[in-house]
């Protein structure tokens, strides 16, 4: 029996293929894989002498030869194969371990574009797909995590089984279209094309979930290949805490993006049904997360938490006095998981250190959502683009109010369309979204907020159709007002305002968020 191992990730080669030669395989290999098998006293055959043809062009040429491919794709139950293979001296390879040049790696170390180039491999897929092709009589491996299943079964069955020579193949196929995507995903963004002709997306499974959004519906999370050196939640740290659902990751990831908005100071943000409920800044972030809890205690229980600096002992605390589904931050003291490793079942996430910076910003990336039969896909509103800030009022905004409207401004992009917020400069106020009109949004919040909304800034994501929404929010106690202008109403809007001595901002910028 002749097997061939042709690895860049060499996890688990020595001991799989001290087994393979235990179980009376002759192994081919190449290059380092070849280093490493005699290195550990491994009798293995470079490939080069099997096909008696020379490596070439620089190692770029190897195993795309006949007694390779021929020994892959052959198909034994074929009598005319046999014979042909037979009459060039091919003999057959039954199983392949293969996985491919690490050009994921490479392009994530900012090598320059000659280096990129050369990780990408062509003889790998071409054993890989030819592998998996004929799996009828050849397993291929490509994740060193097979390696224990494969060899128990050779040794328990002297074979791979075909379920498992399916499995293997399936894999196979997935392995090497994930990687063409990546090479098809880094070839766009060197030419700045975020939108190709043909898009494949390439993700690795995290976990399969419970289930979906809901408990009939089934689920799974998919992260990227990489980390990047941006937070995310796809590759924070969970330190403690039952499985994460579905929603959970949805409302993790709404609360980080959230969060990302105040690096500058202390920041809690209160999550529940992917829509911010509490939003505080401050100095401490104990009184942060207090104040941001404040702002609607009864939507805070079970809700997720984003907070941007080390929890500490006293936030711990605070937080293990509320039911919450899980919490985001940059780290944890001691003392703080100590205090919260009482409540087992939150969900402790850490995002590393880049959270915590003055200077993070979020992730400038794609968003995708399904419609059927299609994927829409678009710039994710994560930066805010150049704002040409205009006050239309007769009265220009107080340097308060316009850190009201700043902070207000930040948050209102987050909350559902129609959109309305109303705060201070450091905390949130209440919010109305989610409605068919605008004019509810803000009766919403009314209700909500109350009295506090007195001496209040409001924002807007789009514009207001017609007065009544500002009249509403004047009412309501508002003297500042921020929103994207452009309505065909925009002067009487802005009469609006100024008959309540309101203070007015259009931003030019619309945060609609279906």
């Amino acid at each position: 029996m002749l097997a061939l191992l042709s690895v860049s990730d060499k996890r688990g080669l020595v001991p799989f293929a001290q087994g393979l030669v235990h179980l009376g395989f002759r192994l081919l290999s190449t290059g380092g894989t070849l280093e490493a098998l005699k290195s550990a006293g491994i009798p293995a055959t470079q490939v080069s002498e099997h096909t008696k043809s020379p490596e070439i062009l620089g190692g770029r040429v190897k195993t795309l030869h006949p007694r390779i491919h021929g020994g892959i794709l052959g198909r034994l139950e074929l009598e005319a194969d046999r014979e042909e293979m037979k009459a060039h001296g091919i003999e057959p390879i039954s199983l392949v371990a293969v996985n491919l040049y690490p050009f994921r790696q490479t392009v994530s170390s900012g090598a320059a574009e000659a280096e990129v180039i050369e990780q990408i491999d062509i003889g790998g897929p071409a054993m890989v797909r030819a592998s998996a092709k004929n799996f009828r009589h050849v397993a291929v491996v490509v994740d060193p995590d097979d390696y224990p299943a494969v060899l128990a079964e050779l040794e328990q069955q002297k074979a791979v089984g075909e379920s498992t020579r399916r499995k293997l193949m399936r894999k196979a196929f997935a392995h090497t279209a994930a990687y063409d995507a990546s090479i098809s995903a880094w070839l766009s963004a060197q030419a700045a094309e975020p939108f190709p002709g043909e898009l494949s997306l390439s993700f690795r499974k995290a976990q399969d979930l419970r289930y979906g959004e809901n408990p009939h519906q089934r689920g799974a999370f998919y992260r990227e290949h990489s980390a990047p050196s941006e937070p995310t939640v796809g590759f924070a740290k969970v330190l403690q805490g039952k499985e994460l659902s579905y929603n959970n990751i949805l409302d993790l990831d709404a609360a980080l993006g959230l969060v990302l908005e105040f690096p500058e100071r202390p920041t809690a943000v209160i999550i529940k049904h992917n829509t911010p409920c509490g939003v505080a800044v401050d100095d401490a972030l104990v009184k942060a997360y207090r104040t941001a809890r404040s702002v609607d205690e009864i939507s805070a229980f079970g809700g997720i938490v984003a907070l941007n600096r080390e929890v500490d002992e006293s936030t711990a605390q605070a937080m293990a006095e509320t039911f919450l589904e899980a919490v985001i931050a940059p780290s944890y003291s001691p003392a703080a998981l100590q205090v919260l490793a009482a409540k087992k079942n939150l969900r402790l996430l850490e995002a590393g250190p880049a959270l915590a910076s003055p200077t993070a910003r979020p992730r400038a990336q794609l968003d995708g959502r399904s419609v059927s039969g299609g994927l829409l896909l678009m710039d994710r509103d994560a930066v805010e683009p150049e704002l040409s800030w205009k006050v239309v009022s007769k009265r220009s905004p107080t340097p308060d109010e316009e850190r009201a409207l700043r902070f207000a401004w930040k948050v209102c992009k987050h909350v559902k369309s129609n959109a309305i917020v109303f705060s201070s400069g450091s905390q949130l106020l209440a919010q109305g979204g989610g409605q068919t009109n605008r004019v509810d949004s803000v009766r919403i919040a009314m209700q909500r907020g109350g009295e506090v909304l007195k001496g209040s800034a409001v924002a807007s994501d789009a514009f207001f159709p017609f007065r009544d929404g500002l009249d509403e929010a004047a009412r309501a106690g508002a003297t500042c007002v921020i929103h994207p202008g452009g309505s065909v109403r925009d002067a009487e809007v802005i009469a609006a305002a100024d008959e309540h001595g309101m203070a007015m901002v259009v931003t030019g910028v619309r945060h609609f968020r279906h």
